[in-house]
């Protein structure tokens, strides 16, 4: 049974257009109060939020629903979406539930849910939840009197969550003697992750720190990471690091200004694991967008690359089930379960950092680890997600440019999970061939599903 709502990271859209609509979110709010309601005690269920301007009335009509069916709530207020992962888990609440669109435009909006151990909902959940918000079963059983839920606010949820982030650095180490640019995106992190960094002794140099309801992920954080590269150049910092709005990804600079990846902190961090004897059965979890020099690299070192479908839920979905303790995304979601249950962008800087710190190299040296293959990206905006095996013309230049690359290379198309977009990748050992094939896909897309090419050829 497919779901209507829920795409591969909650519920998102355009904030009072359905399904992001106050209506909606109190029936969500009544279903996962439902759904985690136990009769044996009080449940409870934590709401955080980014610095959207919708947030506010998205966190009220959620509260309302899950109020509506006898669940307390407990509202942290802005807090990157990791950290409410783990106020969630550490709090012994019964779920979690995160408002945000993390790095879409301040527009949009969305929503999505923690169990109480920390980890994001699996599919059948979340069909479960679709089910419930239009069932009558709810509606039968309205609590009235004293046994209707109650709101909190935990005023200190940030510096908890600050002293969680300190605790995942080594002891024996600091960062004094590194200069840091560090972007928040006028986002969720835009207080706890400066706070981090300085009380363990960086001078940090933060940009995006000055929410306003409208400027989150505008013109700054992981997704504009030139701004950040200007910064480390013009202050000659150490290392720059730019967070998107939720702070669950992480993007780096080297001390050049030049872009360091998800892919290339993967094969960093699972690099030192390997020496010290603790990557668990020597594996990364990595997804099918990651590029070939991830396995390239992993296969040197003695190591391995599992690949899962596109989606951090799915790199922790096989975490999971393999027993493996670090994974992540090309993107920037580095999921480091030694630590924490879900992607982490201000953890998974500080464990970088760490190894900086302790190996007294810089950024550049330790990302030569890796050597990426020429990979191209691009999307195409279009208006509905057709089966592309259904459009035989596209479909034919699709196999054409696989043909054409051989083993030599790769083809990957694949629709975003939150946005009308169709992403195209391809990888191989000539970028100008590789650009022109891309370019004959997102083409044919454009002609043939009224698509927009939205750049990256």
């Amino acid at each position: 049974m497919a779901k209507k709502f829920f795409g591969t990271d909650g519920v998102r859209g355009v904030a009072n257009i359905h399904p992001m609509t106050t209506e909606v979110a109190m029936q969500l709010g009544r279903a996962v109060a439902y759904l985690f309601k136990g009769s044996d005690k009080r449940r409870r269920i934590i709401i955080g939020k980014d610095t959207r301007l919708s947030c506010y009335m998205i966190e009220n009509a959620l509260a309302a629903g899950i109020c509506s069916m006898g669940v307390d709530v407990q509202l942290v207020g802005p807090l990157p979406t990791p950290g409410i992962a783990f106020i969630t888990s550490s709090m012994r609440a019964d779920a979690g539930v995160v408002i945000s669109a993390s790095h879409n435009p301040y527009q949009d909006n969305g929503i999505k849910f923690f169990s109480n151990n920390g980890f994001k909902l699996p599919d059948e959940m979340e069909l479960k939840l679709e089910e419930l918000m239009f069932s009558e079963e709810l509606d039968l059983l309205r609590p009235t009197a004293d046994e209707v839920g109650r709101a909190f606010r935990i005023d200190d949820a940030t510096g908890r969550y600050i002293v969680f982030l300190k605790n995942s650095f080594p002891r024996d180490l600091d960062l004094r003697g590194l200069r840091i640019v560090l972007d928040c995106s006028n986002g969720a992190a835009y207080k706890a992750a400066p706070a981090a960094l300085e009380e363990l002794g960086a001078e940090v140099i933060a940009l995006g720190v000055s929410p306003n309801g409208t400027n989150i992920n505008a013109g700054c954080g992981s997704l504009y990471p030139q701004v950040m590269a200007q910064k480390v150049r013009e202050y000659r910092a150490d290392v720059g690091i730019a967070l998107d709005g939720d702070a669950d990804r992480v993007i780096f600079v080297d001390e050049h200004g030049s872009a360091v990846d998800g892919d290339h902190i993967m094969a960093i961090c699972a690099a030192d694991m390997l020496e010290k004897g603790t990557l668990a059965h020597n594996t990364l979890v990595a997804t099918v967008m990651s590029n070939m020099g991830l396995d390239i690299a992993l296969r040197r070192l003695g190591g391995q690359v599992v690949k899962t479908s596109v989606g951090d839920r799915y790199v922790t979905e096989e975490m999971l089930r393999g027993k493996y303790n670090l994974g992540g995304e090309q993107s920037g979601h580095l999921i480091f379960f030694d630590h924490n249950t879900t992607g982490d962008g201000t953890l998974a800087a500080l464990q970088l950092l760490a190894i900086m710190q302790r190996s007294g190299r810089r950024l550049s040296e330790l990302a030569g680890v890796m050597t990426a293959l020429p990979q191209v990206l691009c999307n195409v905006r279009v208006k509905e997600k057709t089966e592309l095996e259904q459009v035989e013309p596209v479909q034919s230049v699709i196999e054409h440019c696989r043909a054409q690359l051989g083993d030599k290379g790769r083809v990957f198309i694949r629709y975003s999970g939150t946005e009308p977009l169709l992403r195209i990748m391809l990888e191989g050992e000539d970028e100008r061939e590789i650009k022109q094939l891309a370019g004959e896909i997102a083409t044919a897309v454009e002609q043939h599903l009224g698509g927009v090419i939205e750049g990256g050829l």
